[in-house]
């Protein structure tokens, strides 16, 4: 398949996620308080999309995922997170 063929077939689906994402971060930033560590590992995650760099997708995953390979004695929560509570994020710029 070729570039323009991937486009016709993918860009509106991507437009409105684009657009959804950025409603959401809207809906974040107009209320006060901080990030918790699920808003700074997506902020972090957002970094891995500009850049070109080769397997985004993966990178963004795999900085939302806990890397960790022991597992847990027991549960800490009911329903999962969606991102590692763990992780040691640097600074993200606003």
């Amino acid at each position: 398949m070729k570039r323009e063929q991937v486009v016709d077939l993918y860009f509106m689906e991507a437009r409105a996620k684009l657009i959804d994402l950025a409603a959401f971060l809207d809906r974040v930033d107009r209320v006060p308080g901080t990030d918790d560590f699920r808003m700074a590992a997506f902020r972090h995650a957002l970094q891995e999309l500009p850049g070109g760099k080769p397997d985004r997708a993966k990178r963004v995953l795999l900085s939302l995922s806990d890397p960790t390979t022991e597992p847990l004695p027991a549960a800490t929560t009911k329903a999962a997170a969606g991102a590692w509570p763990g992780a040691a994020l640097p600074p993200i710029a606003n």
